[in-house]
């Protein structure tokens, strides 16, 4: 049981792959978390950005002949 636990700590095969896996989980809470805390403000940008392309089509289509 011993030798177990012993090879066990010294063994690194694996430890690349979780520091990835790892670094990849903070990566996608602080994403979502960035995504939470800004998404009314990307969804009045975008509104913004609708009503002004429609109203720049509406102004260009009525002065058209």
């Amino acid at each position: 049981m011993f030798n177990l636990v012993s090879r066990l700590l010294t063994e690194e095969e694996g430890q690349g792959m979780t520091e990835y896996a790892l670094v990849l989980g903070v990566i996608a809470i602080g994403t979502i978390a960035l995504i939470t805390a800004f998404s009314g403000q990307v969804k009045t940008a975008w509104t913004n950005i609708k009503n002004n392309l429609g109203s720049a089509v509406e102004t260009n289509t009525a002065t058209t002949p």
